[in-house]
């Protein structure tokens, strides 16, 4: 498996964020990823670590839809793609009517037919051609004016991989189709054939494409346990965390993260918990969220643990994993992340001498 880690460049000193990702680059992490929420841009810092980092690839995870013109998103692409050297992913999210309309004041419609025609007119932007494009949602040039199909003045000049983050079915078919790489999040591998591949699957096979030519990134919380005593207090601090996700990850009636854990397993508790957080009962919503389902969806444990646990990642079809590593400060994180990393490199070592 590849190694990944996100950052995002609010919430906190981002010169401590900054030497945070040159140091994964000296761990030899392969990817770092900056976070797009409603807080900070992803565009802005991936330009400052662009400058200053030298092997490890950058990308967006995830620019929202709506908030950019495809072409916007095109020419910041190739702007990354050309100042980091050809090191960029295009990560593209729909996000969610609370961030879409609550915050950007546009309407989430058609999240899946934006998502399909963003995606090819930014591919044909970069390309360099005429930006000649009839679609449902977008028509350039706009009709009735003044204006000539254009192209613009720098195409890309190394190939620029196109990532989707998604949760819903319709929006997995839709990266197997079209996307490089899945940018997924809470992932339950055990139950992830029918909650997630079953879905992607139907997209590679509509487009006559196959698996392996689909990076399967996952990101979840890395964090180790030195005995039980201390797993449990671990186990314990995440569950409002995941009751957050559970309740307060959309708006009242669309929440993305909420119907993917239903079709893993929990449907009952799910719905439990955001009636509970809705109403206000934090406390009451974090009560119900069960050690199994904090276990279930992160990479939390021992030693031991963790590395098992990466196995089950890696034989369910996860290439890509994505660490948010746990720590109070900056060198506790980096150390996380290198036990991480390394238990990574020793699973792949283990396929490499057929183990």
């Amino acid at each position: 498996m590849r190694t990944s880690t996100t950052v995002e460049a609010s919430g906190g000193d981002w010169r401590e964020t900054a030497d945070f990702v040159l140091e994964a680059e000296r761990l030899g992490l392969d990817v770092c990823w900056v976070a797009e929420a409603w807080g900070s841009d992803a565009v802005s810092p991936l330009g400052y670590l662009a400058a200053r980092t030298e092997r490890i690839l950058l990308g967006s995870a995830a620019i929202q839809l709506a908030t950019r013109t495809p072409v916007a998103l095109a020419q910041a692409a190739i702007t990354l793609s050309a100042m980091s050297g050809g090191r960029f992913l295009l990560g593209l999210g729909p996000s969610g009517p609370q961030v879409i309309e609550g915050l950007h004041g546009v309407p989430f419609d058609r999240p899946l037919t934006r998502m399909r025609e963003t995606v090819e007119i930014v591919r044909l932007a970069a390309s360099g051609e005429r930006i000649d494009y009839r679609g449902r949602e977008f028509t350039i040039p706009r009709p009735g004016g003044e204006g000539r199909p254009m192209r613009l003045s720098a195409r890309a000049e190394q190939p620029i991989p196109v990532y989707l983050a998604a949760l819903s079915p319709r929006m997995l078919r839709l990266t197997g189709e079209v996307a490089d790489g899945w940018l997924g999040t809470s992932f339950v591998p055990e139950g992830s054939r029918a909650a997630y591949f079953d879905h992607l699957d139907a997209g590679l096979a509509a487009a006559g494409r196959k698996r392996a030519e689909l990076d399967v990134c996952q990101g979840a919380e890395v964090a180790f346990a030195e005995d039980e005593e201390a797993l449990s207090a671990m186990v314990a601090g995440r569950r409002r965390e995941l009751a957050f996700s559970l309740g307060g990850m959309g708006s009242a009636r669309t929440n993305f993260y909420n119907a993917a854990y239903s079709r893993q397993g929990w449907a009952e508790v799910a719905a439990e918990v955001r009636e509970r957080w809705q109403a206000g009962d934090r406390d009451g919503a974090a009560a119900l969220v069960t050690d199994e389902m904090v276990l279930a969806t992160t990479l939390i444990g021992t030693e031991r643990m963790v590395r098992e646990r990466l196995r089950v990642w890696r034989d369910a079809g996860v290439d890509t994993v994505r660490f948010y590593p746990a720590g109070d400060s900056l060198a506790q994180r980096l150390d996380t992340l290198g036990r991480a990393v390394e238990l990574a490199r020793e699973i792949d070592g283990e396929i490499d001498h057929g183990g």
